[in-house]
């Protein structure tokens, strides 16, 4: 199995927490960068650590304090580093500007493209305006919709290929319509992960979130699709590789 969104640079041991996962059955993770302290230590990891790969890029909380473009080029020239982001908007927190978080996206889109990697996409409360810049977005470039949590999104994504993955909170009790929306995602476009430390899953909620738990979202999203979760792990292991290029 492999959690495609994990922010390990986060974990006071991250060699331990990888043990776990792997005797869960989690022999691969995307662990996740933000700004370039945080994309520097990532990279570092995933590349002394069999099985992880590195997004790096700069939050939209990020934006009004961090924008180099140049260096973040050159850590995203690391054979270990498969995407950029997570980048986006967030209206919620709104712990940046909007003109300067939008700027940083298209930025960090336009990055996306020129150096052939997927686009990691963080987006809350601000789904019409995250569309735009999508639909703006040169070539075919591979976009994640990571931590899925708006059915508005659902359109949208479908009708561009975008992958949607999705995190614990599809297995909240409250999340039916989180659960209905994986239902409809196209077999080939789902992707699951932790976004660990954060969103534990239900039956681990309370706890720290760690890679090791991307398996009771696998199994809630199995059956959500009334699928046999082994098949749907398999899909969801060849959809990863497709859109981050694994090796």
């Amino acid at each position: 199995m492999i959690d495609t969104h994990a922010h390990l640079d986060h974990e006071d041991d991250p060699a331990a927490v990888l043990a776990r996962a792997r005797a869960a059955g989690v022999s691969r993770v995307i662990s996740v960068g933000s700004g370039l302290a945080s994309s520097a230590a990532t990279l570092e990891l995933a590349s002394r650590e069999d099985g992880v790969f590195a997004a790096l890029g700069f939050h939209p909380h990020q934006a009004g304090a961090e924008s180099d473009l140049g260096a973040l080029r050159e850590l995203l020239a690391h054979p270990r580093a498969v995407a950029v982001g997570e980048t986006g908007l967030d209206w919620f927190r709104d712990y940046a500007p909007r003109d300067r978080q939008e700027a940083l996206f298209r930025a960090q889109a336009a990055l996306a493209a020129e150096v052939g990697k997927a686009l990691v996409v963080h987006t809350r409360a601000a789904d019409e305006d995250t569309v735009a810049v999508l639909r703006d977005l040169v070539g075919d470039t591979t976009v994640v919709l990571h931590c899925f949590s708006s059915w508005r999104l659902l359109e949208p994504a479908l009708a561009h290929g975008w992958y949607v993955s999705f995190a614990g909170n599809v297995t909240y009790p409250k999340a039916g319509e989180l659960r209905a929306a994986a239902a409809e995602v196209p077999r080939d476009r789902l992707l699951a992960e932790t976004d660990s430390p954060y969103l534990a899953p239900q039956s681990v909620r309370g706890k720290r979130n760690e890679p090791a738990h991307v398996v009771h979202t696998l199994a809630v999203l199995a059956e959500a699709r009334a699928e046999d979760p082994a098949d749907l792990e398999a899909a969801i292991e060849e959809n990863a590789d497709r859109a981050f290029g694994l090796p």
